[in-house]
């Protein structure tokens, strides 16, 4: 079973981190001020979390059943998911496959399937790891920034986790978001059960092509300065969403 832990009272949250991060991700957050049952989970792979798929096809369908694993260990009648990047993938499956989850917010995350130049770059990532995987984390990971000169020290914490994580798992990472499904019509079709918190300096989404997939406008907030880390970038202006979120 994958790696979780359990916090505070009242309903539940499930938080799903992204690529290359791991449950501590959420520190950065003030979760408590929720006030909610906060269950925060290491996917396959990331944190405390083995990879036990013995497949040969990497999934985000995999990574979906893991979590669902969890959440019926823990006997849980009703949850909402907050997803952080590859978190929100895993989280927009998940209520596709289990009646009980009722919304899901995507921090930093998308809805649609890659086009074919992304596959094309998931693809080299997969394969870069394996001969170069220091040189690829301590790139990435700054780019994920708005401002990353105003980061290091958060940076270097992030380098620090995700270079524990073997070389194989981030590759299965990689294809498993390179397949996954394509959910625009259930989004944008739901605008009361999905929301999306983005960074305007996000360089991974373009905020106009975003914008232009949303029939409601009440699905999106937009952090004008933050990139893909919002969480750090921004964190109390994320903290104010997640709280009108779940009031």
């Amino acid at each position: 079973m994958l790696h979780f832990t359990v916090e505070g009272k009242g309903k539940t949250l499930v938080f799903l981190h992204g690529f290359l991060e791991s449950s501590s991700m959420w520190t950065f957050l003030n979760i408590n001020r929720l006030y909610a049952q906060n269950i925060f989970i290491d996917l396959p792979g990331h944190g405390n979390s083995a990879l036990t798929d013995n497949s040969e096809r990497p999934s985000i369908e995999f990574m979906a059943h893991e979590v669902l694993k969890v959440l019926n260990f823990l006997k849980i009648e009703s949850y909402s998911i907050v997803g952080h990047s590859m978190g929100g993938y895993v989280g927009l499956l998940v209520k596709e496959m289990d009646s009980r989850c009722e919304k899901v917010v995507l921090i930093n995350s998308n809805f649609w399937s890659d086009n074919e130049q992304k596959k094309k770059d998931r693809l080299r990532v997969a394969e870069i790891v394996f001969k170069a995987k220091k040189v690829f984390i301590r790139e990435a990971i700054p780019n994920l920034f708005g401002n990353p000169e105003n980061h290091s020290e958060e940076i270097d914490v992030l380098i620090d986790k995700a270079s524990i994580i073997p070389p194989e798992y981030i590759a299965y990472s990689a294809l498993a978001m390179r397949e996954r499904k394509d959910f625009t019509n259930e989004v944008t079709e739901n605008p009361t059960d999905y929301f999306i918190i983005h960074g305007k300096l996000d360089k991974l989404v373009e905020t106009d092509f975003l914008t232009a997939q949303l029939k409601s406008s009440n699905q999106l907030f937009v952090l004008e300065n933050a990139g893909h880390m919002a969480h750090i970038e921004q964190s109390e202006e994320v903290m104010a969403i997640l709280k009108g979120v779940f009031s």
